[in-house]
């Protein structure tokens, strides 16, 4: 995997003398966007919500080492579904601390990163460090943190990623009740910064416990961002797979209430494949393998475009509570009374956010839940409030109007897949040699259907085609004999019907140049030269 993000040290800051070669022209794009939207975010969202208390409300401030931070793969599953294995198959190398077996090993949150040598940085280190996105930890307290710790490794692919291993979930109280800090509330933290979730299922483990419940419900919110992994996929046959399959989406189906399937991966990760292994799905497992690491592949531009589109969420958050916030305070008297209008206030604050979104014409989904809001308001005196800035306003409503829609046109566009006549340039597909042609020639990409249209729009088609006594002068005028002109017409006549449309008339023309060549017709018309709208 080739996206290289943002350099790290040993322990965690950024590099400043990156390796000879490493850097290239679309790092340097994306590194301009972050600054930008770094920028943006400091100058025009940010003075908005210290003004308002928004930290006291909904989230402290984002540091630059929370807009920076690379994009995060967060893993969630029970003991033994193969989470670190992963991680090992990705980096093709252990990584300090990891542990694998069939027991429940990993018993600790543990945050794989890219340094320049192998070291763990431990839970409250890594809470502290400024230059590491993890401060936020630190209101989880002691408890949780003596069970976090930061891998630091030298992988490539750990330039693109930060990939959280948690600790695997069993059944029963026991296990949540002796952990010592709130799983869920942990889960629900990583899963807000993360880029992909991957939920890992063991093709003999479908159960969901009661914590894997809760795991799973605390991802509402997130659903673009989950994938389902259903591991080791070979360890089972064919037809047991399908049962398998299905058996975990019908379990799946009663924990997730979202209308949308989601995406599942059949894998199989393994770093030595065991010896009693089924091959009869191989294909197809190493095909959905693929699209899985394809995915990680373009993490990290999805994972810019995901913190421009975090930033936005959050400026038309911020914007609504500065409304609120200056609302409340205009609300409140200036002498006499201000105990009785704050519990007043409080008590009819749904109203009152009616107020302001029929005032400012603000749709309803951009304002808090009620209920919550109350809770944290009660903690505030009104009368303390700050009165409304029209700067600041003004301000964030740039940033989401105009700053952020530019920068968000300036990320670089992703290469567009190639026809198979366009993917190698020294391959002529006009004047093959002959008797010999490329195995390209037989793909219908390779077909010059451009230069065919004049001839066939001139045969006066009725509704898009032509019967076969018109198309045969044309075909005539080639001066191929007549069975190997009935053999093209076979060939192309995809549905023998006697009519040719554009596609089944550039075909016959296609095969034709192929017959004067010298090449030999197949019996059969390859399935690479059958257009796309023909399967």
């Amino acid at each position: 995997m080739s996206l290289r993000g943002k350099k790290t040290n040993g322990n965690g800051s950024p590099a400043h003398s990156p390796r000879p070669g490493q850097n290239n022209v679309e790092d340097d794009e994306y590194a301009q966007i972050i600054d930008g939207l770094k920028r943006i975010y400091n100058q025009k969202i940010r003075p908005l919500e210290t003004t308002y208390n928004f930290e006291g409300f909904h989230s402290a401030p984002l540091t630059e080492s929370d807009i920076e931070a690379k994009p995060i793969v967060l893993l969630i599953g029970q003991y033994s579904t193969g989470k670190t294995t992963f991680i090992r198959y990705l980096l093709d190398k252990a990584y300090p601390g990891e542990h694998i077996g069939v027991e429940p090993t990993t018993d600790r949150f543990v945050a794989v990163m890219h340094g320049t040598e192998d070291r763990i940085l431990p839970g409250n280190a890594a809470a502290v460090n400024q230059d590491l996105p993890f401060r936020g930890l630190n209101a989880f307290g002691q408890a949780f943190l003596s069970r976090f710790q930061v891998s630091h490794t030298n992988s490539p692919v750990l330039d693109n990623m930060t990939i959280i291993d948690t600790p695997g979930i069993l059944a029963g109280d026991k296990q949540r009740i002796e952990r010592g800090y709130d799983f869920t509330a942990v889960i629900e933290w990583f899963a807000q910064r993360a880029d992909l979730i991957l939920l890992m299922f063991d093709s003999h483990k479908l159960d969901i416990s009661n914590e894997f419940k809760n795991a799973i419900h605390c991802l509402r919110g997130q659903e673009e961002k989950v994938r389902v992994v259903l591991n080791k996929s070979d360890m089972v046959s064919q037809q047991q797979l399908m049962r398998v399959y299905g058996a975990m989406m019908w379990s799946l189906g009663k924990v997730v209430q979202t209308p949308e399937v989601m995406r599942v991966y059949l894998s199989s990760f393994w770093t030595e494949k065991p010896p009693n292994s089924f091959e009869e799905c191989r294909e197809l497992i190493e095909a959905e393998s693929k699209d899985l690491l394809r995915d990680l592949k373009e993490l990290r531009r999805n994972a810019a475009i995901r913190k421009i589109n975090e930033i936005v969420k959050r400026a038309r958050l911020a914007r609504v509570h500065a409304l609120i916030i200056s609302h409340l305070k205009k609300e409140m008297p200036s002498m006499f009374g201000k105990k009785k209008k704050q519990e007043a206030l409080l008590n009819n604050l749904e109203q009152e956010f009616l107020k302001i979104q029929q005032r400012n014409h603000l749709p309803a989904g951009d304002f808090p839940n009620p209920v919550k809001f109350r809770q944290n308001l009660s903690l505030y005196d009104m009368d303390k409030f700050k009165s409304l800035k029209e700067d600041l306003l003004e301000r964030a409503d740039e940033a989401l109007s105009s700053d952020l829609p530019r920068l968000m046109s300036r990320f670089p566009t992703i290469n567009p897949e190639l026809e198979q006549s366009q993917r190698n340039p020294f391959e002529e597909f006009d004047q093959p040699a002959h008797g010999e042609l490329p195995p390209s020639y037989w793909h219908f990409s390779s077909v010059d259907k451009t230069s065919y249209i004049p001839t066939f729009q001139g045969l006066r088609p009725r509704e898009g085609r032509v019967n076969g006594g018109t198309i045969k002068p044309i075909l005539m005028d080639s001066g191929l004999p007549n069975d190997i002109l009935a053999q093209i017409w076979r060939l192309a006549d995809l549905d023998g019907d006697g009519y040719m449309d554009l596609d089944e008339f550039s075909i016959a023309m296609h095969l034709i140049k192929a017959a004067k060549n010298g090449a030999r017709l197949p019996e059969k018309l390859p399935s690479t030269m059958l257009p796309q709208r023909k399967f």
